[in-house]
């Protein structure tokens, strides 16, 4: 599988091609790929999509791909790495935790996000603002940084909740995306909720966890809320009380017995 490495923290890319150069590839960085106008099949992890005019994707790092263009099309990509989603300065806490989401999520990588019509006009009026600075990236940094925060509040609204319905309901995928969702209110992650959220029993949620996942459901969330968590110190913008009052931990040495 051929992989494609960025080294710069943000790049974007605005072209317009009737034939797909590129072989199936997965790269180290996210992609957030908008398509302004034409019609094709895209294939993720071979599974085929068929997209159009307005159709939005959200990639990561492992997310193998490539597209089939049947109509001339016109691509636009915002290209990201963690890097840069965490040394950005401005936009709140509200705003990193739907990017967040969005990304460690892999449901939705899977498929475009179908907006609706509103939302499709904002998206597509965002992306003409951000294709406007590409040519000047780095001097426009913090005001491509609210684009991007403003895609994925859209993004996020769109998204179909995880129901109790059919088979859905004792799907890894789905109580992996509500760990993600949630890591951020502890109440939530109690194995009584959860087991109700999803439509089965408390004793039998930890088993079936462990026997998916290979690992606990108690460890899994200890340990997805301490690398989130890492990133946040490592950007140097977060305050440990900050970090505390953020994913409800009680005080500073909580958030030094979650990093342990």
């Amino acid at each position: 599988m051929k992989r494609y490495r960025q080294f710069q923290p943000i790049a974007i890319s605005d072209f317009e091609t009737d034939r797909w150069e590129h072989p199936a590839h997965n790269h180290n960085h996210y992609e957030l790929i908008y398509i302004k106008k034409g019609n094709g099949k895209h294939y993720i992890h071979d599974f085929a999509n068929d997209y159009s005019q307005g159709t939005l994707y959200l990639l990561g790092p492992e997310d193998d791909h490539y597209f089939e263009i049947e109509n001339c099309t016109r691509f636009v990509y915002i290209k990201f790495t963690d890097p840069y989603i965490y040394a950005a300065s401005i936009g709140s806490a509200s705003h990193l935790q739907n990017l967040e989401y969005l990304i460690k999520s892999r449901d939705t990588h899977l498929s475009g996000f179908a907006l609706k019509p509103g939302d499709l006009h904002t998206v597509d009026k965002i992306i003409d603002v951000i294709v406007s600075l590409k040519d000047e990236i780095f001097s426009n940094e913090e005001l491509l940084w609210l684009q991007i925060l403003s895609i994925a509040s859209i993004m996020q609204r769109n998204m179909p909740e995880l129901k109790n319905t059919g088979g859905q309901s004792k799907d890894m995928q789905a109580m992996f995306c509500y760990i993600h969702k949630y890591i951020y209110t502890p109440d939530k992650l109690k194995a009584t909720l959860m087991a109700a959220h999803f439509n089965i029993s408390t004793d039998y949620i930890g088993p079936y966890f462990k026997r998916n996942a290979g690992i606990t459901l108690r460890d899994y969330i200890k340990l997805y809320r301490k690398s989130v968590v890492e990133q946040r110190m490592a950007s140097g913008r977060y305050s440990l009380k900050e970090i505390a009052a953020e994913f409800g931990l009680t005080d500073e040495s909580h958030v030094a017995k979650v990093l342990k």
